[in-house]
């Protein structure tokens, strides 16, 4: 008997591999979606695509699973890193989700100058909410979100070989203009408020960062981030 659930675990993936599952998984199963022995539920794990799982013991406080078959190969996104200052909770947690949604390799919170003191996170509750959208997006790759980190320690620390897509508010209005660049990206949004001056120029002074306009009108931050995966995933994603 087949079930729609579709379930992330931290465990390996392959022909006749025996799944155990954690009190809080056996809980959602067989506690809130009511299912029993015999169910078969599709299980990723971030590295070995999507698989198709046998309930085989059910109980309260734990459960096994065994997989059968392998319904799709691990799809990895582009090299795509997202940048984005933290915004109210609920604001936050959709940029994350989109992020999954929409296909990148890495997940990175930074602390702006203007990023409001209030906007904390924690990296544990946004890396489930990566794991929820996966699970619910059908994506069988889950990408790792950073904890939070300065602005300017990350770009101390940047790979020479990433080009990173800046998002600059001033330009709005402007032609897109994002180089036909191969090879690892990296997309950049500020927070509400924008960029500092001394941040817009030090950016504006780095040979791989690429100033882009979202357009002709200012936009949220969380909204900015879903229109910067678009524009990027249509121009040099797998989109095309």
């Amino acid at each position: 008997m087949a079930s729609k659930v579709r379930l992330y675990v931290d465990h390996p993936l392959g022909e006749g591999q025996s799944v155990p599952l954690s009190r809080e998984q056996a809980h959602y199963l067989f506690g809130v979606m009511r299912l029993g022995e015999g169910t078969v539920v599709s299980l990723i794990n971030g590295a070995d695509g999507e698989w198709d799982a046998e309930v085989v013991k059910a109980s309260k406080k734990g459960g096994v699973l065994t997989c059968s078959e392998q319904t799709a190969a691990l799809q990895m996104p582009p090299d795509l890193w997202l940048l984005f200052a933290p915004i109210r909770k609920e604001r936050t947690a959709f940029i994350v989700e989109k992020a999954v949604e929409m296909g990148v390799r890495r997940v990175m919170p930074v602390q702006t100058d203007f990023t409001q003191s209030a906007n904390r996170i924690r990296q544990d509750k946004l890396q489930a909410h990566a794991v929820e959208a996966a699970e619910q997006c059908g994506g069988t790759f889950v990408p790792p979100v950073n904890d939070l980190a300065r602005l300017d320690r990350v770009l101390a620390d940047w790979p020479d070989d990433r080009q990173l897509m800046f998002c600059d508010e001033v330009l709005i209005g402007d032609p897109v203009g994002l180089p036909d660049i191969a090879g690892p990206w990296a997309i950049l949004v500020g927070p509400e408020g924008g960029f500092s001056p001394a941040e817009r120029d030090r950016l504006r002074g780095l040979p791989y960062a690429h100033p882009v306009s979202l357009g002709p009108r200012i936009l949220r931050a969380d909204t900015a981030a879903v229109a910067a995966l678009t524009v990027w995933q249509q121009a040099l994603g797998d989109w095309g």
